[in-house]
């Protein structure tokens, strides 16, 4: 089936609502079937203070759409026989060899007892023990209240895993499924073996030969006038997935283009690092759903796109992550995987990968249909509205 140009179209009036309506101040979408672009639009502005549009070079904040980078980078180096997923984390980061985990049921972050150390594949898929300081419960806490949320300005990459490994696993690695920091540790592991910073390896590895230039985790020198502002519903803290505490301004200011951390990272976030434009992103994009493109092998990008779960993440625990369905979802090497669409209650095709970012950016790519989709847009948390379910669903209504 192919897209058709004019139910595309039905993108732009739903684009311009959200804007309209003062949700985000400004999007852009970016579509690709078939090896060649379908459709791009934008709307609105990338800074309310100035009245820049939000346009096609806008440099955007991509958060967790970081991780299927790094994963892939990791992937390259299973491929290359210079590590194997099932290997424990402490055998390149020491600190995590003695590892605890709470007890079940545990109210205080004492209540723990030794476990077994995570292995490389427990952090890629979220089955590890750790956690995120906006999820709920002991660990959570902890890590909010020593701010090991990995920023670009928090030190170091190799610091925020030593303060991790001081804490208690949040269960026993393999016991569920919960959403983590798993994929900034596996980004210190690529450090530690590559013997150079993230970034650099990130530059080598994917950036350069992709040709995405304007991605990197500081925003590049030449396009520092073209960083959006980061914007959020929220009265309160605008990571915090969970909060309902909506305030007075829908589009209050909380991360400016002049003077975000993002200027100037410290920090290698593998996890969530990155700012970069959505043709970038969709190179990237591209790359995976042509089978590596020369990164890695097809076959070895056909297994990261794989669901590496027993069953879907539903049946590991959560029912829910911010607008992620869980029913009918599996989790492959760094991004969700569809299993059943009619399960997810999101049209779709069975096998399609994808993730999105703390700040509503989104992708996927369909390999059913030859298709790759990039939303890029700079609200936080992503849980506020519903717009990745839509486009998809906007987009499935285009396919003819």
């Amino acid at each position: 089936m192919t897209l058709d140009p004019s139910r595309l179209e039905r993108i732009t009036p739903w684009a311009a609502s959200y804007v309209d309506q003062r949700k985000f101040a400004g999007l852009s979408v970016l579509i690709h079937q078939h090896g060649e672009e379908t459709f791009f639009d934008s709307h609105g502005v990338r800074d309310i203070e100035t009245g820049a549009p939000f346009a096609r070079d806008t440099i955007a904040r991509i958060y967790s759409m970081t991780k299927p980078i790094t994963s892939l980078i990791l992937m390259m180096l299973v491929e290359e026989g210079k590590v194997h997923l099932d290997a424990p984390v402490s055998r390149f980061l020491p600190g995590f060899a003695s590892c605890r985990a709470l007890v079940p049921g545990a109210t205080t972050i004492d209540q723990s007892e030794p476990r077994a150390t995570p292995t490389l594949h427990q952090l890629l898929t979220h089955r590890s023990g750790l956690s995120y300081p906006f999820n709920p419960g002991v660990l959570p806490q902890a890590m909010a209240d020593q701010d090991l949320l990995f920023k670009s300005n928090a030190g170091t990459l190799a610091e925020q895993c030593e303060a991790l490994a001081d804490l208690p696993l949040a269960f026993a690695p393999g016991g569920r499924w919960e959403y983590s920091v798993g994929i900034d540790v596996i980004g210190r592991v690529i450090e530690v073996m590559a013997g150079q910073p993230l970034d650099q390896v990130f530059a080598e590895r994917v950036l350069n030969p992709l040709g995405m230039t304007d991605t990197a985790f500081s925003v590049p020198q030449q396009a520092t006038n073209r960083l959006a502002a980061l914007y959020t519903p929220l009265a309160g803290d605008a990571m915090d997935l969970n909060a309902a505490d909506t305030g007075g301004n829908p589009l209050r200011l909380v991360d400016a283009p002049t003077t975000s951390p993002f200027l100037a990272a410290t920090c290698f976030s593998g996890g969530g690092g990155l700012v970069g434009t959505i043709d970038d992103y969709m190179r990237f994009a591209e790359a995976l759903r042509m089978g590596g493109q020369g990164l890695v092998s097809p076959s070895t990008l056909k297994f990261m796109l794989s669901n590496h779960l027993p069953g879907d993440i539903a049946s590991l625990g959560p029912a829910s992550f911010a607008e992620q369905p869980m029913d009918g979802m599996g989790f492959g090497i760094g991004g969700a995987v569809v299993l059943d669409p009619a399960r997810s209650r999101v049209p779709g095709s069975a096998g399609d990968f994808s993730w999105g970012g703390m700040a509503s950016t989104f992708f996927w790519i369909d390999r059913v249909h030859e298709i790759s989709v990039v939303l890029f847009t700079q609200l936080s948390p992503s849980s506020s509205y519903p717009a990745r379910a839509e486009l998809k669903a906007l987009v499935h209504g285009a396919l003819m």
